[in-house]
């Protein structure tokens, strides 16, 4: 099994600790969407990471649909999401919150990096902003109580790539001192590892 994406991306990185988590072997592909474009398009033509690509050959896109694949796979000890109906929908809630300050984040740098500073909208930029901090107050505040002991979860691994990708590209738009629960959790994280493994950068 391969796993195509650059480390670089949370949704990449996302996947490739949480397979390591379920236990699951798979060799790293880190082609990028933008230098590398035409080597991934050779692989998948929609140029989306990651793409999993399974021994079959069948291939999986979008990283909550791989690891909803593979959480149903998963035997009971391996499992990142809760089994109980109420903690299932507990976890979901945060990790909807988290995964829109990742897109939030990404439009941000997006804006910044791709586009010409002529052609940049800043009502635009604004507004993915606002929502950006908003998703990040809410996410902090929804990991209240929520330690990290052992092994993790699914919210705590996603809660640890997006906030280090977010700290790692634009950590002046969301000064890491504005907030508690989260840099906690992901620095707790970041020493395991599953994380070390496959780093941020």
């Amino acid at each position: 099994m391969k796993l195509i994406g650059m480390m670089d991306s949370p949704y990449v990185r996302r996947v490739a600790v949480s397979l390591e988590l379920y236990g699951i072997e798979f060799n790293s592909m880190p082609l990028s969407v933008f230098s590398t474009f035409e080597a991934f398009s050779q692989i998948n033509p929609v140029v989306k990471a990651p793409t999993v690509i399974m021994d079959s050959g069948l291939q999986l896109m979008d990283s909550t649909l791989i690891l909803h694949y593979f959480e149903a796979l998963s035997e009971a000890d391996h499992k990142l999401l809760p089994e109980n109906h109420h903690a299932l929908a507990k976890d979901l809630q945060i990790l909807g919150i988290i995964l829109a300050a990742c897109e939030k984040a990404v439009q941000n740098i997006y804006e910044h990096n791709l586009r010409p500073a002529e052609k940049q909208y800043q009502p635009w930029i604004d507004r993915v902003t606002r929502q950006l901090l908003a998703a990040c107050r809410e996410w902090d505040a929804l990991l209240e109580g929520r330690a990290t002991v052992g092994r993790p979860d699914q919210v705590s691994v996603t809660s640890t790539v997006v906030w280090s990708f977010i700290q790692f590209m634009i950590p002046t738009v969301v000064p890491a001192d504005s907030f508690k629960n989260i840099p906690s959790i992901a620095e707790s994280c970041e020493a395991m590892s599953a994380f070390k493994k496959y780093p941020v950068c």
